[in-house]
């Protein structure tokens, strides 16, 4: 006769056998990736991006070398070769004073993407500071409200103004040179960084890791360098992608009207405002190769810029 006891206790067993967990050691095992290791994976995965920044770093290159790839400097005239269409002697022609088009236009880079960049992390500086001031004191006391509203107060007036139109004036009182060019970029510049580091620290000081070292007594400037600004970079460097293109196209404009970078010295702008009386009459390389690499330079730029958004956008992340 069977036992019923040890039939019950055989059953029993088989209901809580133990799980087999070498099934599930390589989900357990699996190592977190850290937040800039994510954003990498995500941003090779866009194509778009990744096709910004091959881009990005061809032009870089070609700024740095592309000048001792030819026999010519770039100021060097020679009045027998003035506006010689492309060749394989000249790869981008001459220009009316027989310099070399290809030199030119890599010196040129040289100075367009120094003067962006430089004007972009002036404003990134600027703009941290002020809006991280605003963003962290509001809210807090008394004073720390009415410190918030001068700043925004200042911000909201600067951005009134068009940006253009102070960059010109500026541009037109002051000495030239690329120190001028480059502070009347950002004396305006770096509102819009500003008003976006504000909000992203109005919206992270009331996340609980931030609150909890408030009660723990933590000094608000360990809170800010810690907690605040680490979490906020990811969209800092997105608006910083967006910045230096506008920082470039604005000296290139500048330098088409015969504001920005003076002769002999050359940028994508000057070469562009040196190709305007001549280019209905023929010679079309002297402004198509410095329109092109703005042109590419903005393109690179903006989708690089779109892919970063997506890759430190919380919600995308896996």
């Amino acid at each position: 006769m069977n036992d019923p006891v040890l039939a019950s206790s055989e059953a029993q067993d088989r209901l809580f056998r133990p799980v087999d967990r070498s099934r599930f050691e390589p989900q357990m095992q699996r190592p977190s990736l850290g937040y800039w290791r994510e954003v990498f994976l995500k941003l090779v995965k866009n194509k778009l991006a990744l096709l910004g920044l091959t881009l990005l770093l061809v032009l870089v290159t070609l700024a740095i070398i592309g000048p001792q790839l030819v026999p010519y400097s770039p100021s060097k005239q020679s009045l027998t070769e003035g506006n010689l269409p492309i060749s394989g002697k000249h790869w981008f022609g001459t220009d009316d004073l027989g310099r070399d088009m290809w030199a030119r236009t890599w010196h040129g880079a040289r100075v367009s993407l120094l003067i962006g960049v430089v004007a972009a992390l002036i404003d990134l500086v600027i703009g941290v500071a002020i809006g991280g001031v605003a963003g962290y004191m509001a809210g807090r006391s008394a004073l720390g409200d009415r410190i918030d509203n001068f700043l925004m107060r200042i911000v909201e007036i600067l951005y009134g103004v068009p940006y253009l139109l102070v960059v010109i004036l500026l541009m037109v009182v002051m000495p030239p040179g690329l120190g001028t060019i480059i502070i009347a970029l950002t004396v305006t510049g770096w509102i819009g960084m500003a008003r976006l580091v504000r909000g992203q620290i109005l919206q992270l000081k009331q996340q609980e890791y931030v609150l909890a070292a408030q009660k723990l007594g933590t000094s608000h400037f360990h809170i800010v360098r810690k907690h605040l600004l680490p979490n906020a970079i990811g969209v800092m460097i997105v608006n910083l992608t967006f910045t230096i293109p506008n920082a470039i196209f604005a000296e290139s404009f500048l330098s088409f009207l015969g504001l920005g970078v003076q002769a002999p010295s050359a940028s994508w702008g000057t070469m562009a405002n040196d190709a305007l009386s001549v280019v209905l009459s023929g010679q079309w390389w002297r402004i198509f190769f410095p329109g092109l690499m703005i042109s590419i330079t903005m393109l690179a730029f903006n989708t690089l810029g779109d892919g970063l958004q997506d890759a430190v956008n919380p919600k995308n992340r896996s």
